[in-house]
Protein backbone atom coordinates (compact mmCIF):
# COMPACT_ATOMS: atom_id res chain seq x y z
CA UNK A 1 0.00 0.00 0.00
CA UNK A 2 2.81 2.41 0.62
CA UNK A 3 1.18 3.36 4.13
CA UNK A 4 2.97 1.70 7.11
CA UNK A 5 0.42 -0.91 8.79
CA UNK A 6 -2.03 -0.31 5.78
CA UNK A 7 -2.82 -3.74 3.88
CA UNK A 8 0.67 -4.71 3.98
CA UNK A 9 1.76 -4.00 7.52
CA UNK A 10 5.86 -3.19 6.90
CA UNK A 11 5.50 -2.20 3.08
CA UNK A 12 8.83 -2.36 1.19
CA UNK A 13 7.99 -0.83 -1.59
CA UNK A 14 11.65 -0.70 -2.83
CA UNK A 15 11.60 -4.11 -3.46
CA UNK A 16 8.30 -5.31 -3.83
CA UNK A 17 7.31 -2.32 -6.31
CA UNK A 18 9.48 -5.02 -9.04
CA UNK A 19 6.58 -7.82 -8.03
CA UNK A 20 3.61 -6.38 -8.96
CA UNK A 21 4.61 -6.76 -12.96
CA UNK A 22 5.20 -9.76 -14.62
CA UNK A 23 8.28 -11.22 -12.85
CA UNK A 24 9.80 -14.19 -10.93
CA UNK A 25 12.09 -14.09 -7.62
CA UNK A 26 14.02 -16.40 -5.22
CA UNK A 27 13.12 -16.52 -2.20
CA UNK A 28 15.88 -17.62 0.70
CA UNK A 29 16.83 -16.86 4.58
CA UNK A 30 20.06 -15.15 5.60
CA UNK A 31 20.74 -17.61 8.17
CA UNK A 32 18.91 -20.75 10.07
CA UNK A 33 18.43 -20.83 13.58
CA UNK A 34 16.18 -24.44 14.08
CA UNK A 35 16.52 -26.23 10.72
CA UNK A 36 19.42 -27.37 8.46
CA UNK A 37 18.66 -25.12 5.28
CA UNK A 38 15.64 -26.05 3.14
CA UNK A 39 15.26 -22.43 3.16
CA UNK A 40 14.09 -21.32 -0.66
CA UNK A 41 11.65 -21.14 -2.67
CA UNK A 42 10.10 -19.14 -5.65
CA UNK A 43 7.77 -16.12 -6.07
CA UNK A 44 5.87 -14.90 -8.80
CA UNK A 45 4.00 -11.87 -6.79
CA UNK A 46 5.04 -10.39 -3.53
CA UNK A 47 5.68 -12.22 -0.78
CA UNK A 48 5.34 -11.77 2.89
CA UNK A 49 8.17 -12.44 5.56
CA UNK A 50 7.70 -14.95 7.15
CA UNK A 51 7.22 -17.04 3.47
CA UNK A 52 9.48 -19.21 3.94
CA UNK A 53 9.82 -20.13 7.64
CA UNK A 54 8.11 -18.22 10.78
CA UNK A 55 11.23 -19.46 13.49
CA UNK A 56 12.88 -16.07 14.73
CA UNK A 57 15.57 -15.29 12.80
CA UNK A 58 14.80 -17.10 9.44
CA UNK A 59 12.85 -13.79 7.59
CA UNK A 60 12.47 -14.14 3.97
CA UNK A 61 14.62 -12.22 1.29
CA UNK A 62 12.91 -11.58 -1.66
CA UNK A 63 15.41 -11.62 -5.22
CA UNK A 64 13.34 -10.37 -7.84
CA UNK A 65 15.06 -11.65 -11.56
CA UNK A 66 14.17 -8.45 -13.15
CA UNK A 67 14.08 -4.63 -12.18
CA UNK A 68 11.68 -2.13 -13.13
CA UNK A 69 12.24 1.62 -14.40
CA UNK A 70 10.73 3.97 -11.72
CA UNK A 71 8.71 6.14 -14.26
CA UNK A 72 6.74 3.63 -16.42
CA UNK A 73 6.81 -0.18 -16.57
CA UNK A 74 7.36 -0.51 -20.52
CA UNK A 75 8.73 -4.61 -20.73
CA UNK A 76 11.72 -3.08 -22.72
CA UNK A 77 13.52 -0.85 -19.77
CA UNK A 78 13.83 -3.93 -17.55
CA UNK A 79 16.91 -5.11 -16.71
CA UNK A 80 18.37 -8.25 -15.26
CA UNK A 81 18.98 -8.23 -11.76
CA UNK A 82 22.20 -9.61 -12.20
CA UNK A 83 25.98 -8.96 -11.29
CA UNK A 84 27.41 -8.35 -14.75
CA UNK A 85 30.79 -8.88 -14.07
CA UNK A 86 29.41 -12.61 -12.50
CA UNK A 87 27.18 -13.04 -15.78
CA UNK A 88 30.86 -12.04 -17.67
CA UNK A 89 32.73 -15.07 -15.37
CA UNK A 90 29.57 -17.49 -15.47
CA UNK A 91 29.36 -17.17 -19.76
CA UNK A 92 33.39 -17.69 -20.10
CA UNK A 93 33.54 -20.73 -17.79
CA UNK A 94 30.79 -22.22 -19.79
CA UNK A 95 31.23 -21.25 -23.29
CA UNK A 96 28.15 -19.51 -23.77
CA UNK A 97 26.41 -15.55 -24.93
CA UNK A 98 24.30 -14.20 -22.35
CA UNK A 99 21.02 -12.51 -23.72
CA UNK A 100 18.98 -10.59 -22.02
CA UNK A 101 15.86 -12.75 -22.63
CA UNK A 102 15.58 -16.01 -23.41
CA UNK A 103 16.27 -17.79 -26.89
CA UNK A 104 15.33 -21.11 -27.92
CA UNK A 105 19.35 -21.34 -28.88
CA UNK A 106 21.56 -23.73 -26.90
CA UNK A 107 24.27 -21.27 -27.48
CA UNK A 108 23.21 -18.96 -25.34
CA UNK A 109 21.56 -18.48 -22.03
CA UNK A 110 19.55 -15.66 -20.16
CA UNK A 111 18.42 -14.62 -17.08
CA UNK A 112 15.50 -17.30 -16.15
CA UNK A 113 18.39 -19.65 -16.97
CA UNK A 114 20.77 -18.62 -13.77
CA UNK A 115 18.02 -18.40 -11.82
CA UNK A 116 16.98 -22.14 -12.73
CA UNK A 117 20.24 -23.44 -12.31
CA UNK A 118 20.72 -21.18 -8.48
CA UNK A 119 17.01 -23.08 -7.90
CA UNK A 120 18.55 -26.64 -8.46
CA UNK A 121 21.52 -26.00 -6.56
CA UNK A 122 19.82 -25.05 -4.04
CA UNK A 123 18.04 -28.24 -3.59
CA UNK A 124 20.76 -30.46 -4.06
CA UNK A 125 20.76 -32.49 -0.77
CA UNK A 126 24.83 -32.93 -1.48
CA UNK A 127 25.38 -29.23 -1.65
CA UNK A 128 23.39 -29.06 1.42
CA UNK A 129 24.41 -31.26 3.30
CA UNK A 130 28.31 -30.16 2.41
CA UNK A 131 27.89 -26.50 3.36
CA UNK A 132 25.19 -27.09 6.12
CA UNK A 133 27.52 -24.99 8.68
CA UNK A 134 27.98 -22.38 6.33
CA UNK A 135 24.43 -22.09 5.15
CA UNK A 136 23.80 -22.01 8.74
CA UNK A 137 25.47 -17.95 9.14
CA UNK A 138 24.83 -16.32 5.83
CA UNK A 139 23.32 -16.15 2.43
CA UNK A 140 24.00 -19.21 0.68
CA UNK A 141 26.66 -18.95 -1.93
CA UNK A 142 26.51 -20.86 -5.12
CA UNK A 143 29.20 -22.39 -7.22
CA UNK A 144 30.06 -21.58 -10.70
CA UNK A 145 28.91 -23.89 -13.26
CA UNK A 146 31.76 -26.66 -14.46
CA UNK A 147 30.65 -27.08 -17.53
CA UNK A 148 28.04 -26.15 -20.04
CA UNK A 149 26.33 -29.70 -19.94
CA UNK A 150 26.28 -29.95 -16.25
CA UNK A 151 24.81 -26.24 -16.32
CA UNK A 152 22.27 -27.08 -18.76
CA UNK A 153 21.22 -30.17 -17.16
CA UNK A 154 20.52 -28.32 -13.91
CA UNK A 155 18.71 -25.40 -15.56
CA UNK A 156 16.06 -27.99 -16.74
CA UNK A 157 15.49 -29.19 -13.31
CA UNK A 158 15.80 -25.81 -11.72
CA UNK A 159 12.99 -24.98 -13.79
CA UNK A 160 10.81 -27.80 -13.67
CA UNK A 161 11.27 -27.35 -9.69
CA UNK A 162 10.39 -23.87 -10.56
CA UNK A 163 6.88 -24.31 -12.29
CA UNK A 164 6.21 -26.91 -10.18
CA UNK A 165 6.35 -25.06 -7.15
CA UNK A 166 4.15 -22.18 -9.03
CA UNK A 167 1.76 -24.83 -9.90
CA UNK A 168 2.16 -24.08 -13.51
CA UNK A 169 3.79 -27.23 -14.64
CA UNK A 170 0.80 -29.62 -16.27
CA UNK A 171 2.70 -32.63 -14.22
CA UNK A 172 0.69 -31.06 -10.63
CA UNK A 173 -2.09 -31.59 -12.36
CA UNK A 174 -1.37 -35.57 -12.45
CA UNK A 175 -3.20 -36.53 -9.49
CA UNK A 176 -1.28 -39.39 -7.51
CA UNK A 177 -4.09 -39.28 -4.50
CA UNK A 178 -7.61 -39.85 -4.47
CA UNK A 179 -10.50 -38.62 -2.19
CA UNK A 180 -12.55 -41.53 -2.23
CA UNK A 181 -15.40 -40.70 0.06
CA UNK A 182 -18.33 -38.60 0.62
CA UNK A 183 -19.03 -36.53 3.33
CA UNK A 184 -18.97 -33.17 5.26
CA UNK A 185 -15.70 -32.18 3.54
CA UNK A 186 -15.06 -30.35 7.27
CA UNK A 187 -10.81 -30.64 8.27
CA UNK A 188 -11.01 -31.72 11.64
CA UNK A 189 -7.71 -33.55 13.07
CA UNK A 190 -5.25 -34.14 10.09
CA UNK A 191 -3.23 -37.23 10.66
CA UNK A 192 -1.38 -39.83 8.85
CA UNK A 193 -1.90 -43.47 8.44
CA UNK A 194 -0.86 -45.78 6.08
CA UNK A 195 -0.84 -43.79 3.09
CA UNK A 196 -4.10 -41.79 3.81
CA UNK A 197 -4.70 -38.29 5.36
CA UNK A 198 -7.49 -38.45 7.45
CA UNK A 199 -9.52 -34.61 7.31
CA UNK A 200 -12.08 -36.37 9.86
CA UNK A 201 -13.02 -39.97 11.31
CA UNK A 202 -14.62 -40.60 7.83
CA UNK A 203 -12.95 -38.97 4.65
CA UNK A 204 -9.09 -38.86 3.52
CA UNK A 205 -6.82 -38.28 0.72
CA UNK A 206 -5.31 -41.68 0.19
CA UNK A 207 -1.95 -43.04 -1.87
CA UNK A 208 -0.70 -39.96 -0.27
CA UNK A 209 3.73 -40.96 0.12
CA UNK A 210 4.95 -40.27 3.22
CA UNK A 211 8.12 -38.35 1.90
CA UNK A 212 5.54 -35.87 0.31
CA UNK A 213 3.20 -35.58 3.95
CA UNK A 214 6.65 -35.15 5.77
CA UNK A 215 8.65 -33.14 3.36
CA UNK A 216 9.92 -29.71 4.01
CA UNK A 217 9.75 -26.22 2.80
CA UNK A 218 11.89 -23.71 5.21
CA UNK A 219 9.74 -23.99 8.29
CA UNK A 220 6.86 -25.63 7.07
CA UNK A 221 5.70 -29.05 6.00
CA UNK A 222 3.19 -27.75 3.46
CA UNK A 223 0.74 -30.99 3.39
CA UNK A 224 0.27 -30.50 7.07
CA UNK A 225 0.53 -26.75 7.24
CA UNK A 226 -2.27 -26.79 4.75
CA UNK A 227 -4.98 -28.42 6.12
CA UNK A 228 -4.28 -27.22 9.75
CA UNK A 229 -5.08 -23.57 8.95
CA UNK A 230 -8.29 -24.81 7.40
CA UNK A 231 -9.30 -26.68 10.54
CA UNK A 232 -13.24 -26.18 11.16
CA UNK A 233 -13.80 -25.20 7.64
CA UNK A 234 -15.40 -27.51 4.70
CA UNK A 235 -13.82 -28.24 1.95
CA UNK A 236 -14.45 -26.76 -1.50
CA UNK A 237 -14.02 -28.84 -4.80
CA UNK A 238 -11.69 -26.49 -5.74
CA UNK A 239 -9.80 -26.64 -2.20
CA UNK A 240 -9.27 -30.44 -2.74
CA UNK A 241 -8.07 -30.58 -6.04
CA UNK A 242 -5.70 -28.03 -5.08
CA UNK A 243 -4.71 -30.05 -2.25
CA UNK A 244 -3.93 -33.15 -4.87
CA UNK A 245 -1.91 -30.74 -6.41
CA UNK A 246 0.34 -30.19 -3.65
CA UNK A 247 1.05 -33.55 -2.95
CA UNK A 248 1.96 -34.06 -6.75
CA UNK A 249 4.59 -31.04 -6.05
CA UNK A 250 5.75 -32.39 -3.29
CA UNK A 251 6.46 -35.85 -4.57
CA UNK A 252 7.86 -34.10 -8.01
CA UNK A 253 10.20 -32.43 -5.71
CA UNK A 254 11.68 -34.78 -3.75
CA UNK A 255 11.88 -37.06 -7.01
CA UNK A 256 13.76 -34.14 -8.53
CA UNK A 257 16.20 -33.87 -5.98
CA UNK A 258 17.33 -37.08 -5.96
CA UNK A 259 18.28 -36.37 -9.46
CA UNK A 260 20.58 -33.68 -8.55
CA UNK A 261 21.89 -35.64 -6.03
CA UNK A 262 22.86 -38.21 -8.34
CA UNK A 263 24.60 -35.35 -10.44
CA UNK A 264 27.29 -34.99 -7.78
CA UNK A 265 27.75 -31.40 -7.78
Amino acid sequence: TGISNGIMGRPRNEIMKHMLSDNVALLTCRQQTSFNFQHVFIADKISERCAVSLQTGEVAYIFPLYLYPESNTFEENITPNLNPEIVKQIAEKISLTFTPEKEQNQETFAPIDILDYIYAVLHSPTYRERYKEFLKIDFPRVPYPENREKFWQLVKLGGELRTIHLLENPIVEQYITTYPIDGTNIVDKPQYIDGKVYINKEQYFDKVPETAWNFYIGGYQPAQKWLKDRKGRELSVDDILHYQKIIAALSETYRIMMIIKDLDL
